[in-house]
């Protein structure tokens, strides 16, 4: 008796970048992954909700592995949904910063992704939580979150629109003192953060490594902070941020963690895998969850597996 085929869910995002239609990743999924061990289901997340309806009814039929056509914002939706299944989540990179496929050197065409994933091998990876919501590439809770809410309101997407809402931001950001707690054991306390990012993996997305050494299965996160008072120096020297070596500008605090508490003077939203969270809370508790998702990731995986 032969063994029931693997079925493999494609989900598209209906904000996939232009020429990146349904038909588009459809075809070029079909032709890589049009195999008689697969079963295909092709299908539109028209939102969010949508999205996870449709993942939910597929579970419910035993799916093997889900192939979205998104960006960093649908894999946050649809990740928080496979967490501690046995199910593979794929991704074929249709966003703006797409930071978890850049991760993971997934391909950045379509075509080539698709071609990646049919061929690439299943990896248990960590999650990261703010107050019990999951994120999967990085939480931001100062100017690094503010700056969202002017990128979102952008037309456009890419590097340059998001330089310009931190550049907008970086004016009208309200900077607090925030008290920090790392796994009960060290307290630090920084009057004006202006960055304070938690990368579950390397960077925020196009290119920008804002955690170059971070890893996706050690069972830590790492906190990156920098003070009002260094940030110019991160401004003269943001070519750093792009090469992978921003941890050796001074003034930029790097540090793991299994549980970081973070009080505030005043609620905030948060950004986490780049969608803004609006939150009435004055502090975050940020977890990790080890290895709690399961990714393809392509082979060779690249030395930042």
């Amino acid at each position: 008796m032969s063994p029931r085929p693997q079925k493999v869910l494609v989900l598209v995002s209906p904000r996939a970048q232009v020429g990146r239609t349904f038909s588009a990743i459809a075809r070029v999924v079909y032709k890589h992954w049009n195999r008689p061990e697969m079963d295909l289901t092709f299908q539109v997340s028209r939102n969010p909700e949508d999205g996870r309806r449709k993942i939910q009814h597929a579970l419910s039929n035993g799916l093997d592995t889900l192939l979205i056509a998104g960006g960093d914002g649908m894999v946050n939706t649809v990740g928080q949904a496979l967490l501690n299944s046995h199910v593979a989540l794929g991704v074929i990179p249709t966003g703006s910063g797409n930071g978890f496929a850049r991760h993971f050197n997934i391909p950045l065409k379509p075509e080539d992704a698709a071609r990646a994933l049919a061929t690439a091998r299943r990896k248990r990876i960590d999650v990261g939580t703010a107050n019990g919501r999951p994120f999967f590439v990085t939480c931001g809770l100062a100017w690094d979150a503010a700056l969202v809410r002017s990128f979102q309101r952008s037309p456009v997407r890419g590097i340059v629109p998001y330089f310009l809402a931190g550049a907008i931001e970086f004016i009208a950001y309200e900077r607090q003192p925030f008290e920090v707690v790392l796994d009960s054991a060290e307290t630090l306390h920084f009057p004006n953060p202006m960055l304070f990012t938690i990368a579950n993996l390397t960077e925020y997305g196009g290119g920008a490594k804002i955690a170059p050494h971070a890893r996706p299965d050690d069972g830590l996160l790492e906190l990156v902070v920098i003070a009002e008072q260094d940030f110019p120096r991160l401004l003269t020297s943001i070519n750093r941020l792009f090469n992978g070596t921003l941890n050796q500008v001074p003034g930029v605090l790097s540090r793991r963690f299994h549980q970081l508490y973070v009080r505030r003077r005043q609620p905030a939203p948060i950004q986490v895998d780049g969608e803004l969270v609006e939150t009435q809370q004055s502090h975050v508790t940020i977890n990790v969850l080890p290895k709690a998702l399961t990714v393809l990731v392509p082979e060779p995986a690249g030395q930042r597996d």
